[in-house]
């Protein structure tokens, strides 16, 4: 017995307007909107389904994540041939990186479509690439793995993906920092402490240290970011030594 799935029409001018524009987003036909909707609910909003679980975009998020990864990884052992598993792993990782998709998510102007109950500038960078894996995921459960490649070919692979300039980039600065202290013996802290002040939003300042003599500081509103922003410093401090080692 076979069983047809049916594309789901807009029922009234809101979903209207959304698969619309969903459709030109995606490059396709979307069949079932509700995976789709729930891509872009907030968990701020508390929505429940009838069993009373938690409905928002995180466990597409989850599912999104994987495939993505799956994807760009075949996509780079096909067009990498003499690649070895160390570089295969790292430019899979600068390709998907979060500052890679939060610039995607960006650049596709997907907070639009987000249901949430904060202000959007309180939902910080990452909004940005977490909802665009949960889209992502939803493209899976609506049109299985040959749609979802499409997507992930036409909107990040075509448009993001140039490998010699990859090859150059760095996506962490702290990494580099930590591996160079290891390789030239130096000892390494990471000082981290809150630092609101009179500010209403949270701030993390932090104090990096190289042989016990502090050489820069950062400061963000999450503590990895401050200690990269730190260890950036670092780097271009010390960029010719650690080109000589690393």
């Amino acid at each position: 017995m076979k069983f047809i799935r049916k594309i789901i029409k807009p029922q009234d001018e809101d979903d209207e307007v959304f698969y619309g524009e969903l459709k030109q987003l995606l490059g396709f036909k979307p069949k079932n909107l509700d995976y789709y909707k729930t891509a872009f609910i907030h968990r701020s909003v508390k929505v429940l389904d009838a069993k009373g679980n938690r409905v928002n975009y995180e466990r597409l998020e989850f599912l999104g994540d994987a495939m993505l990864g799956s994807i760009v990884a075949a996509f780079l052992f096909k067009m990498v041939p003499d690649g070895n598993e160390g570089y295969l792993t790292q430019m899979r990782s600068k390709i998907v990186s979060r500052s890679h998709l939060n610039a995607l998510g960006k650049d596709l102007d997907l907070i639009r479509f987000v249901k949430s109950t904060i202000s959007r500038n309180r939902m910080g960078p990452n909004i940005y690439g977490n909802i665009f894996e949960a889209l992502i995921g939803a493209v899976y459960l609506d049109r299985g793995y040959v749609y979802c490649e499409k997507f992930i070919d036409k909107r990040v692979i075509d448009n993001y993906v140039d490998i010699p300039a990859l090859e150059n980039k760095i996506t962490s600065y702290k990494g580099i920092i930590i591996e160079w202290c290891q390789k030239t013996k130096k000892a390494l802290k990471f000082d981290t402490y809150e630092d609101s002040g009179n500010e209403a939003v949270r701030h993390y300042s932090v104090k990096l240290s190289i042989d016990g003599q502090v050489i820069s500081k950062g400061r963000a509103t999450a503590k990895k970011k401050a200690e990269e922003i730190a260890s950036r410093r670092v780097y271009f401090i010390y960029q010719e030594e650690i080109k000589d080692i690393l």
